[in-house]
């Protein structure tokens, strides 16, 4: 058993109120540079939906991730034939177009027009030739657009649901969308990596979280066409690639990341697990129904003797097995399972989870009567207004059981809570959906309190990351006392 330790995160979808702070915030730390002006490290997508960049879950055309090819795990992108063949030209990249051309605006036409009976604008140039354009997409084009036939229409997603499910979409009485927030996944087996030709990606042993080398980096972008959720990106200013860092300087003394900080809905969660880095191989080759049960017995029990053991002996520190032991992405994934990994088929192994979320159920109406009321506990799960496969594809690998037992469990507490402080549900209803939703009361109260009524302190255990160690094993720690993990600071250039 090797027990290694991963920085994880939950977004809690049910709570997220689509106000992009998230994105914002990301962007004014960490892409607010020239060559960066396309980047979203943090982005806020409306699903149904294209996303960003355009039909990014689309593999058939980016081929991202890992596949099965004759027993073995294999880049679908590339390979070491085919890094040769495509050093010029990557057919799986994603182009501007797919992202958009970041744009500004003439901003001197409209504070110096001259006098005059027409009304003067600020026309919009390209950031990147300096010429006049036509702004035709952005980086949240498709906002709030979930019925929409020209973007929902072409969710990758759809696929598998049934002519008369996609109608059912798209009709006005079904409308219906939520927020589908995206960062790095910061992936256990990121095929990110393992396509770079300069070995500039890497994954830090202390907390798993994924960098780009800017020394290293020789612009081959052959990560930004491996990763599946095209969270890498290239610098077309430094020639370089960049992705999120997870705000790694402030997890270093101590403070969430600013995506996390700054998030209104309160959606985000951090914390410690510890996994077996042995059997990743092993888990990562399963048939996709059994994915996400093979990830979570990755996850290792940080109160478990042996795990303990085997952590102090890989040089894990006691702080950060107390850590993982308070971990609130340990509940959310393997304690409770509700928190699903988002295209667990792409084989990467994310670590970051979704706790799928709850929508509207079709309502009857009879004379001035309006109704939802079923004999069955969970008909307004069957039949909610985004079909369930839809979900499946997202969270399930397509397959819905993972899903409607998570599902069925937010039901179960938010039943049991109503039935204890409204009163319209007797008790030993809300106690018999609990049982049928495989829920005890203890454990409802305990999902209630972390998602309702949780401290900062409850949303973010961040462990120390004793740094102090890996500075140790170079320089002098005294020198590097204002570093907080930034390491060099002079700029990244174009060339050798």
């Amino acid at each position: 058993m090797n027990v290694r330790s991963q920085i994880s995160m939950v977004f809690h979808l049910d709570k997220c109120i689509g106000c992009h702070t998230c994105s914002i915030a990301c962007k004014n730390i960490w892409t607010d540079r020239k060559g960066t002006e396309y980047m979203w490290w943090n982005n806020v997508e409306t699903k149904p939906g294209t996303g960003f960049p355009t039909k990014w879950e689309d593999q058939e055309k980016y081929r991202g991730g890992w596949e099965l090819r004759d027993g073995k795990l294999v880049l679908k992108s590339t390979s070491k034939a085919k890094t040769v063949t495509n050093i010029f030209h990557n057919p799986s990249m994603p182009s501007m177009d797919d992202y958009y051309e970041p744009w500004t605006y003439k901003y001197d036409e409209l504070f110096n027009a001259p006098e005059g009976s027409d009304q003067p604008t600020a026309r919009p140039v390209s950031m990147v030739t300096g010429e006049y354009i036509n702004v035709e997409s952005g980086p949240n084009w498709d906002d709030d657009l979930g019925g929409s036939r020209i973007y929902a229409e072409s969710d990758p997603n759809l696929k598998g649901l049934s002519e008369e499910q996609r109608q059912q979409l798209s009709a006005v009485e079904r409308l219906v969308l939520f927020y589908f927030p995206r960062i790095c996944n910061h992936c256990l087996n990121p095929s990110c990596v393992a396509s770079c030709p300069s070995g500039a990606l890497y994954k830090r042993g202390e907390d798993g979280i994924v960098l780009i080398d800017q020394k290293r980096c020789r612009g081959w972008r052959a990560c930004v066409a491996a990763c599946p959720y095209k969270k890498t990106f290239y610098n077309w200013s430094t020639g370089k690639s960049e992705k999120c860092v997870l705000c790694y300087p402030r997890l270093e003394t101590g403070q969430a990341p600013a995506c996390f900080h700054s998030c209104v809905g309160r959606i985000r969660y951090l914390g410690v697990l510890l996994y077996d880095a042995d059997r990743l191989e092993e888990v990562a080759k399963l048939p996709d129904e059994q994915l996400i049960d093979g990830q979570r017995s990755l996850i290792l029990d940080p109160h478990d003797p042996e795990v303990i053991a085997a952590a102090r002996k890989n040089n894990i520190h006691d702080s950060v097995i107390e850590s993982a032991q308070n971990s609130p992405v340990y509940k959310f994934v393997k304690e409770w399972k509700i928190a699903l990994p988002p295209h667990i088929e792409y084989r990467t192994l994310p670590m970051l989870f979704y706790v799928p979320p709850m929508s509207p159920v079709m309502a009857n109406r009879n004379d001035d009567t309006v109704s939802s009321v079923s004999d069955e506990f969970f008909h307004d799960i069957e039949q909610a207004r985004v079909p369930l496969q839809f979900l499946a594809n997202l969270f399930g690998a397509g397959h819905q059981g993972k899903l409607v037992y998570a599902l069925k469990k937010q039901k179960a507490v938010r039943v049991y809570r109503r039935a204890k402080t409204v009163g319209d549900i007797p008790m030993k209803t809300a106690e018999a959906i609990l049982r049928e939703a495989d829920c005890t009361v203890e454990e409802a109260e305990r999902i209630y309190e972390l998602t309702s009524l949780c401290t900062f302190e409850e949303r973010f255990v961040i462990p120390p990351m004793h740094r102090e160690e890996a500075i140790e094993m170079m320089k002098d720690p005294q020198e590097h006392k204002t570093a907080v993990g930034f390491g060099f600071m002079e700029p990244p250039e174009r060339g050798l």
